[in-house]
């Protein structure tokens, strides 16, 4: 019998966010934004999905320092997953795994969580 616990969400899932970068990034100084949107980008995750272990993509770093260190994306479309953790001696069952979304043409404003179903 799996016990949950209060606040804590056991499913394997997936979710489609809008995540504005440039308030999280506000007041910081020119030369830490990219590895402070990261920074951020992970801890909207962990709230997000309730897990401490977040794991973020080759490729989504790679879209955040596209431009350089200074230049980062205002708003960023993630799809974040939440799955099993297949090592048997991890301190967590379920681990984060953040990956870069398709952005449509018509921009980024407007997009609400999205839930994704999974195909297998």
């Amino acid at each position: 019998m799996v016990e949950k616990t209060k606040g804590r969400k056991e499913e394997v899932v997936s979710r489609e966010y809008t995540i504005n970068l440039h308030k999280r990034l506000h007041g910081c100084t020119f030369k830490k934004k990219a590895p402070k949107a990261i920074k951020e980008i992970r801890k909207f995750a962990e709230n997000a999905m309730g897990t401490k272990d977040v794991r973020v993509d080759v490729k989504l770093n790679k879209h955040i320092w596209s431009r350089g260190i200074r230049s980062v994306p205002r708003r960023i479309r993630v799809r974040i997953a939440r799955k099993r953790n297949d090592d048997e001696d991890a301190k967590e069952e379920l681990y984060s795994l953040v990956t870069v979304a398709e952005i449509p043409a018509e921009g980024l404003k407007g997009l609400g969580t999205k839930v994704i179903e999974e195909e297998d």
